[in-house]
This record gives structure tokens, sequence and C-alpha cells, in this order.
């Protein structure tokens, strides 16, 4: 249970470190993304001036600086494009050009394709009159850019793999601190449990045979007298049950080790229905059962029967007269299912996950609960753990209860 319980903190414990770690990562690239989106901007937007100062047309002609040679633009992926007052391009420079018309409405542009390239156009202005004679457009390739963004998110990506990888580890050690004092003090609780229903055991006893002596021998008592000892009878057979079921709960809790065998499921479930059969048409119960063959599974018989007898006994409880209650096996993969339904009370949606708790009860339920210690579920559920199963419970209020159990095949 507290293994569980270690795994569960663990987990929730690293998915708030990746949620964290993810959104560290994501703002890191986004600022590191845009930072350098705008030095690139920046760079091209001084290209692209530098371009339009040394740029001048005489006579139609364009002069063009000494500085940008095809050379050095090539070599920094960088390229200049030329255009004359009317948008048409007379001449350019270096490799990673941009194909898309020229828009002034939108001065800063991004080419996808093979390659993403930016651009940035601004306007040539003559000397003489300060007024646009032509337009020069910088672009430059982002391959570079792209790459460098690629690599920061795989050192990212593995930066959170790894401190996630480290916190696992020392979270694991840290759960299993943190638990430890939970752990001793279930153990003490479980074992003072385990001791006090065996104390009481001899003192019950004692009194439940004064109580069955006396009542046997009643010809001498008060009418009165003879009630209260029947309710000391009724008292103490409750007490009883109560401290047989926690002796038991408890020495499930701790028995770690199992030395199964194999238990045919059919007949244990057989034999439950004819013990039960009697009581069922007292009730006027009906009470049936469809049995696969080889329902063979690994585990303690006793303790098996013990789970399908607190069903069995729940669903006749729960059921009124006339209802039913259906026993089902079915073999599924590497499973055996064994399903107990009635058409009792039901449960309300809001109750369904501490039908298993123990001394729980809904407070619908108690008006029809007959000399059940609440513990009956928390037992069997314990059981089925125990031997690697599990139990399920689907149930709708007023229409009747499902209760399905689990168990590894012994035959795979």
């Amino acid at each position: 249970m507290f293994q569980k319980i270690r795994y569960q903190l663990l987990l929730s414990y690293l998915v708030v470190l990746a949620s964290v770690l993810t959104v560290f990562a994501i703002a890191v690239r986004l600022v590191f993304t845009q930072s350098l989106s705008s030095e690139k901007r920046e760079e091209l937007a001084i290209l692209a001036k530098s371009a339009a100062v040394s740029s001048e047309f005489n006579h139609g002609h364009l002069s063009v600086g000494n500085e940008f040679s095809t050379n050095r633009l090539t070599s920094r992926d960088e390229a200049l494009q030329w255009f004359d007052i009317k948008q048409k391009m007379i001449a350019q420079q270096g490799e990673d050009f941009v194909t898309l018309p020229m828009a002034m409405d939108e001065p800063t542009q991004i080419q996808k394709g093979k390659e993403t390239v930016l651009a940035i156009t601004l306007p040539i202005i003559g000397s003489r009159d300060h007024r646009p004679i032509g337009y020069v457009r910088a672009s430059e390739s982002l391959e570079s850019m792209e790459k460098t963004i690629e690599k920061l998110d795989w050192g990212l990506g593995s930066g959170i793999l790894v401190a996630l990888a480290l916190s696992g580890m020392g979270g694991l050690w840290l759960t299993r601190q943190a638990m430890k004092p939970a752990e001793i003090s279930f153990q003490q609780l479980k074992q003072f449990t385990a001791d006090a229903s065996h104390e009481l055991r001899s003192p019950l006893t004692a009194i439940k045979s004064n109580a069955a002596v006396a009542l046997k021998y009643s010809e001498g008592m008060r009418p009165s007298d003879k009630e209260k000892f029947q309710a000391i009878a009724s008292a103490i057979n409750q007490m009883t049950r109560l401290t047989e079921d926690l002796l038991l709960l408890a020495q499930t809790d701790q028995i770690t080790n199992l030395k199964p065998a194999v238990v045919d499921l059919a007949d244990v479930l057989n034999h439950l229905i004819v013990l039960y059969q009697h009581q069922a048409t007292a009730n006027q119960i009906q009470l049936s059962a469809q049995l696969a063959n080889n329902l063979n599974v690994l585990g303690d018989a006793v303790q098996l029967n013990r789970v399908f007898a607190n069903l069995i006994e729940n669903a006749l409880r729960y059921t009124p007269a006339k209802g039913k209650v259906e026993i089902q096996t079915y073999i599924n993969h590497h499973q055996i299912g064994v399903s107990v339904k009635d058409t009792g009370i039901g449960i309300a949606p809001e109750n369904l996950e501490r039908v298993f708790d123990r001394f729980w009860q809904a407070d619908q339920s108690r008006s029809h609960r007959v000399g059940g210690s609440g513990l009956g579920l928390a037992i069997t559920q314990a059981i089925v753990q125990q031997h690697g199963g599990s139990i399920t419970v689907t149930s709708e209020l007023g229409k009747g209860s499902c209760f399905t159990v689990q168990l590894p095949n012994s035959a795979t």
C-alpha cells in the first residue's frame, strides 16, 4: 500500500517538475528566438541603410559602393537587390535572394521554402532633391539561426530529461524518508488492532457463554431480565464478529508471502451458492449463477472463499424481496473475472470510491445492514489485492450494484 503511495507521490512530483521545466524551457526559447530575430533584423536594416546611402542613380544608371562585393555578401549568407522607382529590379548581388514581389507597405518580408529568407526593403533617397529614386532590399538566409535554435532545443530537452532523471532518483529517496513515520505508525496501529482483537476474544467468549447459560435456564427469570440477556447475547455476537473481522484484516495486511495452491473458483462458488440458497429463498430472492469451466487460480482457498462469501452476503443483504442476485464468470486473456450483480438499493455515484473504506457505509444502507461490521468489503479488497488481483464496483442508485473481481489465470 505504501509503495503505491510512494510511487504516486513521486509521479506527482515529477509531473509538476516537468511542467515547471517545460514552461521555463519554452520561455527561454521564446526570449532567445525573439532576441536573435531582432538582432538579425537590425543587421539587415544596417546593411540596407548602408546600401541605400552608397547607391545613386545617374542618368538611369546605378552606382554602388565597392564595399558590397558578391563574395563578401555570399560568405555572410546575405544578398542585395536594387529597384528603380517603378519597383523594377535592375541589379542584385549575393545568392540568398527573395523572389517575392516587393511590397512597400510591408518593409519586412519572410520567404518560406527550402530555406527561410528574411528581407528588409528601404527607399534610396536622392542627394539633390531628397526624394525616393529607387529601392534597395537586403536579405539573409535564416538557416544558421534555425540551426542555432535547433541546438538550443536539443540542449533544453536534454537538460530537462537529465534533471528529471536526477530528480527522480532523489525524489524516490525523499519519498521513502517522508513515508517512514507513516509506515511505522501504520504498522503499530495494525499490531495494536491485532493484539486488541486477540485479547478481546477471551472476555467476549466468557460473557457469551454466561449469557447463553442464563438463557438456557431462564425458567426463574423475569421476562424483562430475559430480554436483557437476549440483548446482551446479540451485542456479544456483534462484538465477536467485529473482533474476528479486525483480527482477520490485520492478519491479511501482515501477510506478504503466500504459499498458493491451485483453486477452482467454480467449486468455491458452487459451494457458496448451495450455502446461501436457503437464505435467498427465505428472503424471496432469486440466486443464480452462470459459471464457466477451468476457473483455476493460484491462491488460498479459505481466503478466496471469504471474498465471494462477503460479496454474496452483501448482495443478499441489500436486495429486497423478489429481487435477483446473479453470479457470472468469464476468462479474459490472462485474467479470470467473477461478477456478483444484484438488483438492490444501489450506491450513490459520490460514494463509489468509499465503499472499500473500513467501517464506512452509506447513510441509505444503514437501515438495511443486519449484523454487519462495516469491514467486509475492506477485507475483500485486501485479500484480492494480496492475490495479485483487483476488485471494482459499478452501481446505480435504486437499481443495484455489480462487484467484479479479477484474478490472474493460473493457466497462463
